[in-house]
Parts: C-alpha cells; structure tokens; sequence
C-alpha cells in the first residue's frame, strides 16, 4: 500500500516538474475560474431583484398595502417618501391579482418606467406610445390569466390623445377583455369585482364604467351582478334560457370532470322553457279540527220546555221538524198528557284561508344534455384507448347522473311522461389536441441560467485552445530531440521491381549489390570464379 503511495506521489510529481510555466497556469487558472462561476451563479440565484408593485400611492394606501404584505410575509422597499413599493420581482403578478381583488388601492397605479430603460434614442413619441400600449395590453393579459379561472384573456385598449390646449378636456380611456374560462367554472361577484378593479388601476383615466368584459361565448360580465342594458321580453327569455342551461352545464361539467378529467370531457345543454306566468286567487274553508272534520265552536244555545196538564199545549211556535220559522207550531196531541222539549244549538267557526298565487315566471319544459368523452390516454409515454367495458362503465355511471339531473330540474308538470333516457346523448371520440398531443412541458430556464452557460462554453474554449497550443509545442519539441538522436545514415531500402525480371537479372541485381555492400566478399568470389576459369 505504501509502495502505490509512493509511486502515486512520484508520478505527480514528476508531471508537475514537467509542465510547463504556462501549462502549470492553465491548471491552476482552471478550477479557480469554475470556482468564481460556480459563486457568481449561486449569487445570482440567490439575490433578490426587487420591482416597482404600486406607485404614487396616498399614504394611507400605502400603510394599507404595507400591513398586507407583512401579514403575508413578503419582503418590500419603500420609496420616494413610502408612496412607491417594491416587491420580488416572481410575486409581483400574484400579489396584484390578489390585492386587486380586495380592491386595493385607490389611488395606485401600476408602474410602467421599464419602457424608459428598454428604447433607443431614436425612437419617436408616436412609436414609443405604440410600445407603451402594446406593453400595457401584454402585462394587463398576463396578470389577467393568473386568475383562478381563466386559461387566456386578449386586451385591446384604447387610449385617448392628449389635449393639444389646456382649456380642452382629457377624455377617458375604455378598454374591451375577452376571457377564455375554464369549462365549468363559475365566477363569483368579488372575482367580477376584483377584475374591473384591477384593470381600471391598470390604466391611466380608466373608470369601471368604460370596460367591457365576456368570455369566448360572448357572455358579458358585469361587475354589480345585473345587466346594464335594456332588455325587451325576448333578451329576457334568452338570457334566462342561457343562465338555465350555464347553471346545469357547470355542474355537470364538475361532476363529471372530477370522474373522467376537467380535459375529458364536454357538456352541452339545451333546455325548453315555459314562461307562461299565471296569476289566481283561492278561498278556501277548512275545518279546525281536521282530524274529526270539526270546526271550532263558539256559542251554545240550549231550549228547554216541559208541560203538563190535560189541555197541554206543546211546540213552539217554528221549532218543529218540518214547521217554517216564526209559523204556530203543532199541538202535542188533544190536550191530555205532558209535553217535553230539549233543543241544543251549536255554531262552529272553521278556517277560512284566502289566497293570491303568482306561478313562477318560466318553468323547465324539457332538457337535452350532450356529452362528449375522450377516450384516449397517455400511459408511460403510449397513448391508449377505453376498451369496450370501461366505455359501457363510464357511459352508465354519466347516465345515472344525467338521468338525476333531468329528473329534479323539469318542473312536476311536464316530468310526468318524460324518459331521461331518451334526452340523453354520450359520445365517446378521441379529442383534437388531447392526450394523443402529449404537451412540451418544458421548464422554464432564467435568463441567468443562459449568462452563466455561455460564459462557461467560452471557458472551455479558450481552455482547449490553449491545451491543443501546448500539446503542439510539445511535440515540436518532441521532435526536435528526435532528430538530434537520429543517425546521421539511413540504410537504403532496395527498390520494388515492378516488372518482370528474368534470372539473370536478378543474379546480376545481387552481384552488384554485394559490389556496393560488401566489396571483399565480392573479390572473394571473383576470385574463386577466375581460379575455377
């Protein structure tokens, strides 16, 4: 083990005395160069760029923005005496949206200055508030599309030009959005309101009163819950039908999107609707005591009457069975016996209910409720379809639902007759851009990222290029030394014969080599010939 130590030791040793001045620099200048990069990018990654969130705050917004952020957690730099703050520069989207939505500030205003570091000095008034707008409606989409929600929003924004004179008015600036919605979700009120909010401190001169906003159906939202517009009998039965089939859509587009995928599937719904409106009155009578049919009694009359004697005279005048009120009554026989007369009246009071009904203004006549599911799948990279079963399985789990559905929402009258089964329609069909389109999920790098990369290739570059100088050197040297040991005379290599040579001229080849090599030799054998002649 000691002996590789050594041996180990030796050989680096000897490596090193042997590099030159130059090639000892460059492996040192090497790991302290990766050194200095490797520290510059983790401070670069580590460092924290803050940018404008609001300017020209009130400061009382900019206290109530302030508390916000502290109860949140998120670091800030206050400027220009507090009224502009500055948050991380990966938050600034997230926390406009959501302070936006709790309708803060008032008074703020979204900070464009970058449009000041990013133009040339060229550049005209004209072309910088084409920049300026064009920047405005990209950063307005993008904050837009953070919204829980919504998958795009398209901007166009329409800023007016400043008054050439003083004593003219400065006119108000509108602004018209287009949100693509995810399927199925609902809008709640403060979201509509957060939304116009959060455009209006978007734009200089903007009030909510000039911003239109709707989705990819051309449903208009409007941010006080109600339509600004006027409305004659049929706007109004259309949009009530749009609301009843948007209602049962939604909801089915979650349930069904939480069993197969919100990507999975789509929902249509149409609906029939009977807006026939009836007005009647009813007056009825029942008894207290409903059980028994009784009412409830209020006054008793009891008559008693009794006679005795031979010339009796019985009855009241009236009171018998068949005798008409106020008319003499019978005589009670011929005048010998008794006469006896128990009479009890009791008047009952019994409910009298009255009643003024306004049927609902429209009732579910029918609904007819389309379903479209995806029926590929991406499994470990393959795209699969549903096999015969798991389509029978979903198709009756939906239609158990649907059926539900129908059920509950056509209204008694009509749902007497009605067959679910028969306002049903699934259709299972692979989707255009589904699974079978696997999406390029590719993440996303910093710029950073680029800077420290491209300063690395140049590293390397310049580090081969001085590594291949070296290893030239080295074998010019190399080479040099070679030819200082080399001998002075090279033996000489005999010639190939192409051609065809004949006996006599190979011998005559080898004689006169011998000749040239090894002359004693060859006078030896001259010799012998002649002695032999």
């Amino acid at each position: 083990m000691n002996e590789k130590i050594t041996n180990w030791k030796n050989a680096i040793i000897s490596f090193w005395t042997n590099r030159s001045k130059s090639q000892k620099m460059v492996w040192l200048g090497v790991p302290l160069l990766l050194l200095i990069i490797i520290v510059g990018a983790f401070f670069l990654a580590t460092n924290t760029n803050f940018v404008t969130l609001y300017s020209n705050l009130s400061l009382q917004e900019a206290n109530q923005i302030k508390t916000e952020l502290d109860s949140r957690g998120v670091p800030y730099e206050l400027s220009n005496g507090g009224t502009t703050i500055a948050v991380p520069e990966e938050q600034v989207d997230q926390l406009l949206v959501e302070l936006a939505g709790q309708g803060i500030p008032n008074s703020g205003h979204i900070d464009y200055s970058f449009f000041s570091e990013n133009t040339s000095w060229g550049i005209t008034d004209n072309e910088f508030n084409i920049m300026k707008l064009d920047a405005m409606q990209t950063e307005l989409a993008n904050l837009i599309k953070g919204i829980e929600g919504i998958n795009d929003a398209q901007v166009m924004i329409n800023m007016p030009e400043k008054p050439l004179f003083a004593n003219e008015t400065l006119q108000e600036a509108s602004a018209s959005i287009v949100l693509n919605t995810e399927p199925g979700y609902e809008f709640h009120p403060n979201q509509i309101n957060g939304l116009y909010h959060l455009v209006s401190k978007a734009v200089p001169n903007l009030p909510p009163e000039n911003i239109v906003i709707m989705n990819q159906f051309f449903e208009y939202f409007d941010r006080d819950g109600t339509n600004q517009y006027a409305q004659d009998g049929h706007t109004y039965q259309q949009k009530v039908k749009r609301d009843v089939e948007k209602d049962i859509q939604q909801r089915l587009q979650q349930m069904l999107g939480a069993m197969v995928g919100m990507d999975n599937v789509i929902v249509s719904v149409t609906a029939d609707i009977d807006f026939t409106q009836e007005n009647r009155e009813e007056q009825l009578v029942e008894p207290v005591d409903i059980d028994n049919m009784e009412g409830l009694p209020v006054s008793i009359e009891t008559i008693q009457e009794s006679y005795s004697g031979e010339n009796a005279e019985g009855g009241v005048p009236g009171a018998g069975e068949e005798d008409i009120a106020n008319f003499p009554g019978t005589t009670a026989g011929d005048g010998d016996g008794n006469y006896e007369l128990d009479k009890e009246t009791i008047n009952y009071e019994f409910n009298r209910i009255r009643r003024e009904i306004v049927e609902s203004p429209y009732k579910i006549r029918d609904i007819g409720i389309q379903v479209a599911v995806d029926n590929a799948r991406v499994n470990n990279g393959d795209i699969e379809y549903l096999s015969a079963q798991e389509q029978n399985d979903v198709e009756e789990g939906i239609n158990s639902i649907l059926s539900s559905i129908i059920e509950t929402s056509v209204d008694a009258e009509y749902g007497e007759n009605l067959n679910p089964d028969e306002k049903i329609s699934i259709v299972f069909q692979e989707f255009s851009g589904g699974p079978g389109s696997i999406p390029d999920t590719a993440p996303v790098i910093p710029t950073w990222m680029y800077v420290v990369g491209a300063i690395l290739l140049i590293t390397i570059i310049v580090l081969i290029i001085l590594l291949l100088r070296n290893r030239r050197k080295d074998d010019a040297g190399d080479e040099e030394m070679m030819e200082d040991f080399a001998p002075s005379e090279t033996d000489e290599i005999p010639e190939i014969e192409t051609e065809e040579a004949t006996d006599a001229m190979v011998r005559r080849k080898q004689l006169e080599n011998m000749a040239k090599e090894k002359p004693e030799e060859f006078a030896k054998l001259l010799r012998s010939w002649i002695g032999e002649d």
